[in-house]
């Protein structure tokens, strides 16, 4: 007799597992060409900063075996990708868009799939016919710093469901599910129904997990929608949007949240859940 899964039993390895094999598929481990001067001056940095912290705070060898271990445990558990993006990705972010004119953009996190499904607008996003979560209406328009409308742009999006889990990376949920790249029409508009996801905490139950018990810390993130916006001749926008009066704007472990994210959903006038309007402003792509 076989017991079905579902999303209830994901665990932290096997979802670790999946995100350290998507990212080696993603491309984004290309070699790439730094000047050795530049590997030497970063790596010595960081390593310097690791020798102060010893030398300022008396590290004992047992503190020293047991970060060892849990290291050792990071890269078994395939947590890599999850402890970058939670605790540093944001500053890379940070910096790498701090001349951008346009929208303000925010972490790609580790749960992105390429290649979601296609969709017309106005849309909806795949989910099951008992999908959980207040209904949200999700629009707006994409066009770029000059004001221009960017017909055809592609926004792409995908959230967690009202129980915090994301499809394909926690068993018993449908492939594409809350997953889509919605395309706009000729003004640059779009619009897309969906769920209002649900604050979750990132898994607990890995090397991650144990580093946040043992430093006492949370592992919420509050509820989000993520968003991959594209137009030909500009640059990708990565962002998350957030909703007003989440517990966790203030203290999101992943430290992503910005002002400009954050967004105030109104009752529908059917009353058929809420329904919020953003805009994308995308830069011009650099020559």
């Amino acid at each position: 007799m076989t017991t079905e899964l579902s999303e209830f039993d994901a665990k932290a390895a096997e979802s670790g597992g999946l995100a350290t094999e998507r990212f080696r598929d993603s491309g984004k481990t290309a070699a790439l060409e730094v000047p050795k001067e530049r590997v030497s001056l970063l790596a010595n940095e960081v390593l310097g900063a690791v020798y102060e912290t010893i030398r300022q705070h008396k590290v004992t060898y047992d503190e020293f075996n047991a970060l060892k271990a849990w290291l050792i445990g990071v890269g078994e558990d395939g947590e890599w990708p999850l402890f970058m993006d939670v605790w540093v990705e944001h500053v890379v972010e940070e910096v790498s868009t701090e001349d951008r004119e346009g929208n303000k953009g925010t972490i790609e996190g580790p749960y992105y799939v390429p290649a979601a499904p296609e969709l017309e607008t106005p849309a909806t996003l795949p989910k099951r016919e008992d999908e959980g979560g207040t209904p949200l209406l999700f629009q707006g328009q994409v066009r770029g710093v000059d004001g221009a409308s960017l017909g055809g742009a592609h926004v792409e999006i995908w959230h967690a469901d009202d129980n915090g889990f994301y499809s394909q990376y926690a068993p018993g949920l449908p492939e594409w599910n809350l997953r889509g790249t919605v395309v706009a029409d000729a003004e640059g508009n779009f619009a897309l129904n969906t769920v209002q996801p649900a604050p979750y905490q990132i898994p607990t139950d890995g090397a991650c997990g144990k580093l946040i018990a043992a430093a006492g810390w949370h592992a919420w993130r509050p509820a989000h929608l993520h968003l991959k916006v594209s137009a030909p001749g500009y640059q990708l926008l990565t962002a998350q949007l957030y909703f007003e009066g989440d517990q966790h704007l203030s203290d999101d472990i992943a430290s992503a949240v910005k002002p400009e994210l954050v967004l105030s959903p109104t009752t529908r006038a059917d009353a058929a859940g809420n329904e919020v309007t953003y805009d994308f402003v995308l830069d011009a792509a650099k020559s």
